[in-house]
């Protein structure tokens, strides 16, 4: 019984062993849970420590080496200074360096998990095991290191790779050198098909040649070269650096995508979005010339999803920023986080119904139903939908057609967002707008001509991602308005706009932002115009990937009139003389063989504007018999036109492709066309063909017997000849010899 008095005697948490070995094993015991648990809270306190010591020691042994070797020469200003320092003094420093922040960290640690204070007694204790374990806390950090949830910069995203360091001389010197020196790299993936990836090659410079030995100060660390885009099979979001307030409603903005495409809502995104998405990802330019309207969507929201992904990071960033510096008045280039102004993102659409839907896909990947608001939502739905174009029931237009020109057609507008945690804040002004969603013309208007007064372009100097979807209708715009927009990006603002200098990134100050802007091009049809933009007035130091694709089927497969169809070759120095060349061999080799009266009822198809107005001008002075019809004439005119070619009053018909496209006339009456250059849209080239059916003629003009289709073309005229007879038939005519060549209808 006296024990067990003695025992209950104690009060809990007093009680002491006998013996001395019992005693130094409960000690041991004690110290050993201290150092796991010190390790473990500190651990990445202690790797940067680490890391730190490796960094010093690194830097002194390449000043002692250096040091040591020049002492027996001779002792200069920098050999006198490294030779002061030496190894165990070193070492010192890094200890007591280490040391000191271990016992901060012992003072945070006098405050438990719950906020209640430890007895002195255990302090000394954590005193002994941070002494003891020194040495094997370096081994154990590994293995004790917990993971990290999610930084405000991780070092792998794209994101902080691609605009967060600067430009280094050798990259810089490869940009600006004409033309600049680019390596090319070819692949084959399984949606896209040939990807031509063309990434600059830095040239090394004296300065990298010749380091110096010493350097009091830090290197600094410059943006690495654009590497090759990754294809993942399995979408990870954390692996794609998605941000986490946006993963949750990925499947359900993409949803009918999957549907359509019959995949499962596990897949997350079809075959093509997956990508396109890894290229998007990695900040290179894109030339993507395969859009069509069954894959608009699943384009359409590819490019929104990254568009929403970056503003939410530079938003993330600016906002840890200003915590950080709300504490310390100091700043440091490591806060430098913005642009000279606002807005980050353009994107370019040609109609209203197309920006609608680029609005309403970012509203469904931000904030969908119940999860946040969108001001001013009810007037961008007055403004931009409505005035829809009446399809005609009697005789319907082209399928093509009516899915090109639904919704709201009007060309004029623009739309500044703003975004924020929960908000979606559209008609914000541009200057404290972070994506503008806009037309060509929109912008062209704004932008203004060099001496109008009232002319803005500051607003484009900060672009990060430039996006241009559906490039091939800007051409049947105003391909003008599109390049002179484009001559105004990243100029030298005006006015600062209330910009903070201290925040703006280094290089938006020397003037180098074009080397950072992505840029993004969608068509559906490859040519040479939208082509050039891409390599001309794009910059990105990451690099561009080029979709080639041959094309294996021509439009010319779809002519189902039995007429013979000529191909006539000329040659031209540079695609400047080529307009004078097609001009010359038209007049003297085609029109004199047309002027005939039995090759009456002749169209003569005009893709380009200004070559359209030469042959009108032309024919006015020859005093040649026709009628015209373009996208300036007006409806009376046109109908006139159409009545006197089909009733054989006039020789020539005079059309224009852009009024083919905007108004998609059914034409009578055609015996004989002329395309004085190939079609843009090689769809257009077997539609006009197959205008020449028999229930289209005038019976008393012509016969079914005399019908030919003519076609001039040059080796700058490559990619629309072999949208219309395919890459394989083109590659064939360009090596042979001869200038003429003719296809029949079934001998394809």
């Amino acid at each position: 019984m006296k024990k067990g008095k003695k025992f209950f005697g104690k009060k809990k948490g007093t009680f002491k062993p006998n013996t001395k070995k019992k005693r130094k094993a409960a000690e041991e015991k004690i110290v050993n849970k201290k150092a796991i648990f010190n390790r473990y809270k500190n651990a990445q306190k202690v790797e940067e420590e680490l890391e730190k010591k490796r960094r010093m020691e690194q830097k002194l042994q390449q000043q002692m080496t250096y040091s040591e070797s020049e002492e027996e020469e001779e002792e200069d200003a920098y050999g006198q200074l490294v030779s002061c320092f030496s190894k165990a003094k070193n070492t010192a420093a890094v200890h007591s360096e280490d040391e000191s922040s271990s016992e901060e960290d012992e003072e945070l640690e006098d405050v438990d998990m719950n906020g209640e204070e430890q007895p002195a007694s255990k302090n000394a204790d954590k005193e002994e095991s941070t002494e003891e374990d020194s040495d094997s806390s370096s081994q154990d950090i590994e293995i004790s290191m917990p993971q990290e949830v999610e930084t405000e910069d991780v070092i792998d995203d794209p994101f902080n790779k691609h605009l967060q360091y600067d430009l280094g001389d050798d990259l810089l010197v490869s940009l600006t050198s004409t033309p600049p020196t680019t390596v090319t790299t070819n692949k084959t993936w399984p949606t896209l098909g040939n990807l031509s990836i063309v990434m600059p090659k830095p040239i090394e410079t004296l300065s990298k040649k010749v380091k110096p030995k010493i350097s009091l100060l830090e290197e600094k660390t410059y943006a690495t070269k654009g590497t090759m885009p990754t294809l993942h099979n399995k979408v990870d979001f954390n692996q794609l650096h998605i941000k986490s307030q946006i993963q949750g409603n990925i499947v359900s903005a993409n949803k009918n995508n999957l549907v359509k495409r019959d995949l499962e809502l596990t897949e997350v995104f079809t075959p093509v979005q997956k990508e396109l998405f890894a290229i998007l990802n990695n900040y290179q330019d894109l030339y993507y010339p395969e859009r069509s309207f069954t894959n608009a969507d699943e384009i359409r929201y590819t490019y929104c999803l990254h568009v929403v992904n970056h503003m939410l990071k530079t938003r993330t960033k600016i906002i840890h920023h200003n915590a950080k510096l709300s504490k310390k008045s100091d700043l440091s280039d490591d806060y430098r986080d913005q642009g000279l102004v606002r807005p980050k993102v353009l994107i370019m659409v040609p109609f209203k119904d197309a920006a609608y839907r680029v609005v309403k896909t970012i509203i469904d990947i931000l904030v969908p139903k119940e999860a946040g608001e969108v001001v001013n939502k009810k007037r961008f739905e007055d403004d931009f939908t409505g005035g829809e174009l009446i399809m005609p029931r009697k005789n319907p237009k082209p399928e093509d057609y009516e899915l090109m020109f639904t919704g709201n057609t009007e060309d004029t507008f623009r739309l500044g967002m703003t975004v924020t945690k929960k908000t979606l804040k559209l008609y914000t002004d541009f200057y404290s707008s972070d994506i503008i969603v806009t037309s060509p013309l929109g912008l062209r208007m704004i932008v203004g001509a060099e001496g109008e007064e009232d002319r803005d372009y500051d607003f484009l100097a900060s672009i990060e991602v430039l996006i241009m979807d559906q490039a091939d209708v800007f051409l049947m715009q105003n391909w003008d308005h599109l390049l002179h927009v484009l001559d105004h990006f990243h100029l030298q603002p005006k006015k600062t706009h209330g910009t903070d200098f201290s925040r703006v990134r280094s290089w938006a100050v020397n003037g180098w932002a074009k080397y950072y802007r992505q840029t993004l091009i969608f068509s559906s049809v490859a040519l040479p115009e939208i082509k050039s933009i891409i390599n001309k007035k794009c910059y990105n130091y990451a690099g561009k990937v080029l979709v080639e694709n041959p094309i294996e089927v021509g439009s010319i497969q779809q002519v189902l009139v039995q007429v013979p169809q000529i191909f006539h070759r000329f040659t031209a120095a540079n695609p400047l003389e080529s307009v004078e060349a097609r001009f010359q061999y038209f007049i003297k080799e085609v029109l004199p063989k047309q002027r005939d009266t039995l090759m009456s009822h002749t169209l003569i198809y005009v893709p380009s504007y200004f070559d359209y107005v030469r042959l009108r001008n032309y024919f006015k002075k020859e005093d040649i018999g026709f009628v015209q019809i373009c996208e300036y004439s007006k409806d009376a005119k046109i109908a006139r036109a159409r009545d006197m070619f089909f009733h054989s009053e006039a020789h020539f018909l005079l059309y224009s492709e852009r009024v083919h496209f905007f108004r998609r006339f059914r034409i009578k009456g055609i015996r004989h066309i002329i395309f004085y250059q190939p079609p843009i849209y090689p769809h257009f080239f077997s539609e006009m063909c197959n205008l020449m059916q028999e229930s289209n003629q005038n019976k008393y003009g012509g016969s079914e017997c005399n019908m030919t289709v003519t076609a001039l073309f040059c080796q700058y005229d490559v990619a629309r000849v072999a949208a219309v007879l395919g890459s394989a038939r083109v590659a064939r005519i360009l090596r042979s010899d001869k200038s003429v060549h003719m296809y029949v209808t079934g001998e394809h």
